[in-house]
Formats: C-alpha cells, structure tokens, sequence
C-alpha cells in the first residue's frame, strides 16, 4: 500500500522540496509514497481569485477565507475519503512521534498549510480537521511545517530505512531522549569513546544506553521526565 498525501496550499511549487532527496526520494521513485498539491487558490469565488479578507473586527494582516478553505478541502476530501486532514497552525496540539506513528501506519494524510494572519475559524466548526503545531514557533507559512511532518511519516514507512530498529530506538519512541552515539576515530582532540561501548558485553551497553537516554531526558526536556515517570506509575 502506497503512503498518499495531499498538500492544499498557495505554493504547490515548494513540494516536494527537500523530499526529493535521500531516503524520501529514493522511497519516493519506488512508489512506496505518492505526493499530490492542491492549489487553494483554484477554490476562489470571485472574479479576482481573492483567498483572503481582512480580520473582522479589525487588525493587521489578512485571513484566509472560510468558502475557499472548504472547497479545497471538500475537493481532498473526495481523493482520499479515509486520510485525516491536519491543518499546521501555531495554536494546534503539540504533534507527537506517536501521532506521528499512527499516521505512518494508515493510508496517507492531508495537510491543510495557512498562509497570512491564518484561517477564518469557522472551517474548523464546519470541517472535521485536526490542528497540529511543530512547536512554540510561528513560520511564514504551513508549507515548512508539512514538509517536517511528510519526512517524520515517511521515514517509517517500511522499506524506507535500512535496519529495522532504526525508527524505534530514537528520541521520543520510548518516551526520552535518544542516548549518545560515536563512531570512528576511537579517540579524538583528547577525547575517547566510552569503554563500556568498546567492551562487547551487549547487556552492559544496553545498561548503559538506558541510563544515558534517563539523564539526558531528565536534564535536557524534564517535561518529557516528567511524563515518562507518570506513564510507569
């Protein structure tokens, strides 16, 4: 099964971007995921093709239009009747490697990328759609978003990545931070790969890769800690 998304946007010009390249791309050319750009601005009613108005009640900015939103998203809709529509928006939920995951594992997703001062609240009362933020940061637009949460999908796809465990044993998967990793040269400027890694003793590595993940986790994200800890109890 084919991983399909849809991306409604001002700017299809700007997919697949960096989604061309390494692991996407080549999973891109084999077909294990398809791409497809809805321009909003095909949606617009009026002569001039206007896809947005200014605030009601006033301010700065412009605000993207609750007809135009529908009809893009109704036109989605109908291609992929079973993909859950996200809209990449500041004040969404906080997205998670979990949501992430879930995605990955279903038909395909469409992403609903704002531009301006954002979208006219209403497409959210009349349309089922799931607002989801990349972080406590405000972009230009929806599209860089997307492509961040395409690359997240995409990468566990199966076939996507070499080895296996490769998406699991990550940041977030397991609820903390990923542990430490070296490589070749053993010593550098002074600095020696841990001994506990160079022993060969697997139980004593994961031992230690276990504690690395819990410190790291407990001084860099204590939220994270914090709710690892609550899960277990």
């Amino acid at each position: 099964m084919t991983f399909a998304a849809t991306i409604l946007t001002l700017y299809p010009e700007m997919f697949p971007g960096p989604l061309r390249l390494s692991l996407a791309g080549r999973a891109l050319e084999e077909q294990k995921w398809s791409l497809d750009t809805i321009q909003i601005r095909d949606f617009a009613t009026d002569k001039h093709s206007n896809v947005d108005g200014t605030p009601a009640g006033g301010g700065a900015g412009m605000v993207l239009k609750v007809d135009v939103l529908a009809g893009a998203v109704d036109h989605a809709k109908r291609m992929q009747p079973k993909a859950p529509i996200l809209a990449m928006t500041p004040r969404g939920k906080p997205i998670s490697q979990a949501r992430i995951r879930e995605l990955s594992e279903g038909p395909g997703v469409t992403i609903l990328c704002g531009r301006f001062e954002g979208f006219d609240e209403r497409i959210f009362e009349g349309r089922e759609i799931e607002e989801v933020s990349v972080g406590d940061i405000v972009l230009s637009g929806g599209e860089p978003a997307a492509l961040m949460i395409l690359d997240a999908c995409i990468r566990l796809l199966p076939g996507v990545m070499g080895a296996a465990s490769s998406g699991t044993e990550e940041s977030f998967e397991e609820g903390l931070l990923e542990y430490p990793q070296y490589t070749r040269p053993q010593e550098w400027e002074g600095r020696t790969i841990p001994e506990v890694l160079r022993s060969g003793d697997h139980a004593k590595i994961a031992a230690w890769r276990k504690s690395m993940s819990e410190d790291h986790t407990r001084l860099r994200r204590p939220d994270l800690w914090d709710r690892h800890n609550g899960d277990r109890d």
